[in-house]
């Protein structure tokens, strides 16, 4: 059955998952733009393509979840063609054949080339930099490096994205000129792990060189980096933070646990005590650093000692910025070989109590704010408030700003001064004052 009403050859590009499969979209459709097609990102077209990811098993749901209520518009003749790529299609290709037939054909995160083929289209290799952006207009992701050399016990992203590849420097800095030159102000540095950059093109971690580079790049006023490895952790970024006012006093570095037989068994190669000596040189050398991280409880055999360490530690420790999620058990990750034996109530229950701790610490850390000014960049409004970010929140999962749209009129991108008046767990209000 042809579709009814959309307009015809218009390729709907879809997007779950993570920052990097945002970054992969948008290079998927900058490639379609620069072979003369009609692109649009989450709206309609007669044409999909859904970039999945398979992760954890929530995310996996919601991909096959969209994947189906895509083939339902196509069985009713309101799309003519469906494609599957990323992470869930790399993993489960040959499962998804056979369990969702009727899509058109699926792709793996390797097969730019082949999708765009599918689609019509050339794969144009000049074209370094080139993507549209689907993020607001002031900020980018800037993926720096794919794949993941980590023997990590549960994690799965090996197996969809393969080994360590960094991309040249001067590949990364053609790219953020482009990104300035379109009006982007910030750039979000995204990889499996930032810490590993350079070690395959340089033979050795070279994320401080590529730093250099970017803050020279005109127009961009932020640099932010987000997934950090404890291990390893190149000292002279830090150097780099203190002195160059373009790098965000802000590192994303998930961290997962603490208690030493949970690190062993996870194969993250360090120890409750080298962690916390690392986190305690972080906070020598950049007093202002804001530090964000990742946990996850109900790993197989945490005990309630484990969690009981665990969650002193993040008291101890008054992370600025932190998430916690529960353990999802992957076929073909080494962990998948234990038993998953922590009750699903358990790891709920385990995780609300991390994200209590949270909260409080958040919320007063926060009022220690109230009075203070930050340099604010506005992102979006949002009912009758101007919502902005300070340098030491990322979009999305950190505190926001929020500005009264009813007494001032700002611009989303814009840069402005603002004083906290007030001040919740996870949000700040203020008032702008240049």
């Amino acid at each position: 059955m042809r579709t009814k009403t959309l307009k015809k050859n218009r390729i709907n590009v879809v997007t779950l998952g993570c920052s990097k499969n945002v970054y992969d979209s948008e290079v998927l459709m900058g490639q379609l733009k620069a072979s003369g097609k009609d692109i649009v990102h989450e709206q309609e077209g007669n044409v999909v393509v859904i970039n999945t990811c398979g992760f954890i098993n929530n995310a996996k749901e919601e991909s096959v979840n969209t994947i189906l209520h895509y083939m339902q518009k196509k069985e009713d003749g309101d799309v003519d063609k469906v494609f599957v790529t990323g992470c869930l299609s790399e993993r489960y290709k040959p499962d998804l054949e056979k369990e969702i037939p009727n899509v058109d054909q699926y792709f793996g995160t390797t097969e730019l080339p082949g999708l765009l083929k599918a689609l019509g289209a050339d794969y144009k290799h000049e074209l370094i930099g080139e993507r549209l952006t689907t993020t607001p207009k002031n900020y980018a992701y800037l993926k720096i490096a794919e794949g993941c050399d980590r023997p990590c016990s549960f994690c799965a992203i090996p197996l969809m994205r393969g080994k360590h590849k960094s991309t040249p420097i001067e590949d990364l800095v053609t790219e953020a000129e482009k990104l300035a030159a379109n009006g982007v102000k910030e750039l979000i540095l995204i990889a499996q792990d930032l810490t590993y950059y350079g070690l395959d093109l340089y033979k050795k971690r070279n994320l401080a060189e590529l730093l250099e580079n970017l803050v020279k790049v005109e127009g961009i006023e932020w640099i932010r980096l987000h997934y950090a490895f404890p291990t390893g952790f190149p000292m002279d970024v830090l150097d780099i933070m203190n002195h160059e006012p373009k790098i965000c006093n802000y590192l994303d570095i998930p961290l997962q646990h603490i208690s030493d037989s949970i690190l062993k068994s996870m194969r993250r190669g360090t120890t409750k005590e080298k962690t916390t000596k690392l986190l305690k040189e972080f906070r020598a050398k950049v007093p202002e650093m804001t530090i964000r991280t990742t946990l996850i409880v109900g790993y197989p055999g945490e005990t309630e000692e484990d969690f009981q360490t665990l969650k002193q530690w993040v008291k101890d420790m008054r992370f600025e910025r932190l998430g916690c999620f529960t353990y999802s058990h992957e076929e073909n990750t080494h962990a998948y070989n234990l038993e998953d034996d922590v009750p699903e109530a358990v790891k709920i229950q385990r995780a609300n109590e991390i994200m209590e701790i949270q909260s409080q610490i958040s919320w007063e850390l926060n009022q220690q704010k109230i009075g203070q000014e930050f340099k604010v960049v506005i992102d979006r409004k949002e009912g009758n408030y101007f919502v902005g970010r300070t340098e030491f929140d990322s979009p999305d999962v950190d505190n926001e700003v929020l500005i009264d749209a009813t007494k001032t009129y700002l611009k989303t991108g814009e840069f402005t001064t603002v004083k906290v008046t007030e001040a919740e767990d996870f949000d700040l209000y203020g008032e702008v004052i240049s």
